[in-house]
């Protein structure tokens, strides 16, 4: 397991104790990401948030490599939907809601392949997998359970989509006590705009939420290799 490290952050550097860090990484299912896909039809660029696969793969082998604690969420529902509360059924386009028939199955239930995690990102043995059915990680689910149960006090929070369950995860963990690094270019967003004040959210006011920063330092962190150091304003977002 690697050792305690200072890392490069904003909006100041963070003292970041690998051993007691869990790496979560958000939603990134294939009900969002893929081509023909929930997001798609919702008329979303999907390719926006395709953009975070490569450096969180990247961020993910890093975490594995260290022994630190991984846990994947996946927004979604039992096929009755009887989890589903009707103000969240009733929203979307008449088109298409939770649970209507997609392109990868009945979209955001759970079991349908569009509700599991993309190939590239796929969970191994040993890792969390966390079914949620609201936005936030730690609402209707075991999480703060499990994080106690390992001795985390530290996040790095990845995903998506940045403004909506990344951010409701973050300000979940913020209220319960857990430091919060997220990490700025592997959280995406359909939307560009959302994307830059999400993150500068995070870090406002001397890191109300939290802390940003980008992939590349946590990787040099868990693998003892130097990196820069982010930059005023919030890191390059992985949307642009």
């Amino acid at each position: 397991m690697a050792q305690p490290v200072t890392i490069a952050a904003l909006p100041a550097p963070l003292h970041l104790d690998i051993a007691r860090t869990a790496l979560v990484i958000i939603d990134m299912q294939r009900d969002f990401l893929l081509p023909g896909g929930f997001g798609e039809t919702l008329g979303n660029d999907v390719s926006r948030l395709q953009q975070v696969v490569a450096p969180l793969a990247e961020l993910l082998a890093a975490a594995r490599a260290a022994g630190m604690l991984v846990i994947h969420t996946r927004e979604g529902h039992l096929p009755d939907l009887s989890d589903c509360p009707p103000a969240k059924l009733n929203r979307g386009t008449p088109a298409k809601r939770i649970g209507d028939p997609g392109a990868y199955g009945r979209i955001l239930i759970r079991g349908e392949y569009g509700h599991d995690i993309i190939d590239e990102l796929a969970p191994v043995g040993g890792e969390v997998v966390i079914d949620k059915p609201g936005k936030g990680a730690f609402y209707a689910t075991d999480l703060d359970t499990v994080l106690a149960e390992h001795g985390v006090t530290q996040l790095l929070v990845t995903g998506v989509t940045t403004e909506v369950c990344v951010h409701t995860t973050t300000r979940e963990a913020n209220d319960r006590g857990y430091e919060c690094v997220v990490v700025s270019d592997c959280v995406g967003s359909y939307f560009p705009e959302f994307q830059r004040v999400g993150l500068e959210m995070i870090a406002a006011q001397g890191g109300i939420f939290g802390w940003t920063a980008p992939s590349g330092v946590l990787v040099a962190a868990l693998t003892d290799q130097p990196a820069a150091s982010p930059t005023s304003p919030v890191p390059g977002s992985a949307v642009s």
